[in-house]
């Protein structure tokens, strides 16, 4: 019975995103909707149609690798808030790569963009880190600022010296055809980004759970004065880990100018840097379920544009439900499995039941 509870609890972001569900399905009624024709059109928008299930790929790549990018500092008790600048840093240095480069062979250059962007980013998260290892400054604070501060620097760049000449809107030159990144599904946009969230998913999977180097992120994680006292150099985790985190962050932004968007534009990221702080805390800081919670998030994006054209309901209720999502799974986290109280309200009940049992006996 304690296990069963354990994994009701292991659970519980499934059951905060199908309350969330419910309670926007009244919402979508108040709208003068029927909830599952709308739930309907949009599950089967985002994951059974063919174009719809591209959709949803090319929202995993960037959300997935987002999530990624929280779930490692956090493991070492930093809560890296900064992801949506270092996808901007990741894309700006990409974008530099991809224009500024003199002409080489694509197998080359395009594996420099990529490494490019993650050293963009890599860099950008490396300041908060540095900041919070020498100095103790607020991991938080400073990576929100710096996120305003890359928006902005990337807004200067295509606005200014990269704009391409008489666009309309801030937006760089197209890179070079024979960079573009590989497509999986013919006729789409998907490409293989979400293969490589997907591969490093996994390879952070291992690293956290079976090297000495995720042994040491837990232990900082759990006890930064013991884990200095054991001998682990602490400031240098702490440095490394958002290193880590703003590369991956970086390589966001550089998979979606090569496998999407092609130019670096003004306010390219919709926010993904965001809804990967909602996978990390929805994947329960695992990175294998990472993957499932960025396609599922990606999903309700990409399907909740066709339940709008499909339906009618208007855009603030989309919103809505997304908010919601995130709320619910927000609050679950306050639910911890405490397996004492569990183990001792049980014994507790099966002493009642032998109690009432034995008086029963007795009549």
């Amino acid at each position: 019975m304690l296990d069963i509870i354990r994994y009701v609890y292991m659970l519980r972001p499934v059951w905060a995103v199908l309350a969330a569900l419910f309670v926007g399905a009244g919402l979508i009624a108040v709208s003068g909707v029927n909830p599952l024709t709308a739930y309907s059109e949009l599950f089967s928008g985002a994951f059974l149609d063919y174009y719809g299930l591209a959709g949803t790929l090319v929202k995993t790549s960037p959300i997935l690798l987002a999530g990624l990018a929280v779930i490692l500092p956090l493991r070492a008790g930093l809560l890296n808030i900064g992801v949506e600048g270092q996808i901007y840093m990741g894309g700006l240095f990409s974008t530099f790569a991809a224009l500024l480069l003199p002409p080489m062979p694509a197998m080359i250059h395009l594996p420099i963009c990529i490494l490019f962007g993650a050293l963009g980013g890599g860099l950008w998260g490396l300041i908060p880190g540095y900041l919070k290892a020498l100095h103790g400054l607020n991991e938080v604070i400073v990576t929100i600022l710096l996120n305003f501060i890359a928006i902005n620097i990337v807004s200067f760049v295509v606005g200014g010296p990269m704009m391409q000449e008489g666009a309309p809107y801030p937006y760089s030159d197209e890179i070079g055809e024979q960079l573009f990144l590989p497509i999986v599904l013919p006729g789409t946009d998907a490409h293989i980004g979400f293969l490589v969230g997907l591969v490093l998913a996994v390879a952070m999977y291992f690293l956290l759970r079976f090297t000495t180097t995720g042994f040491a992120l837990d232990t900082i994680g759990s006890n930064p004065q013991a884990a200095r006292y054991a001998g682990i150099p602490v400031r240098r985790y702490v440095m490394l880990s958002m290193f880590a985190a703003g590369a991956i962050g970086g390589l966001a932004g550089a998979l979606e100018i090569l496998g999407l968007k092609h130019r670096l534009y003004h306010l390219f990221s919709p926010g993904y840097g965001f809804d990967g702080i909602v996978v990390a805390f929805m994947a329960q800081l695992n990175p294998l379920f990472a993957p499932v919670a960025a396609f599922f998030l990606s999903g309700l994006k990409a399907g909740a544009l066709v339940m709008q054209r499909a339906v009618g309901l208007e855009s603030t209720v989309i919103e809505a439900i997304l908010g919601l999502v995130i709320i619910f799974v927000a609050a679950s986290l306050a639910f911890t499995y405490n397996r004492t109280f569990w183990k001792l309200l049980l014994e507790r009940r099966r002493q009642v039941e032998a109690d009432l049992g034995a008086s029963m006996g007795e009549k």
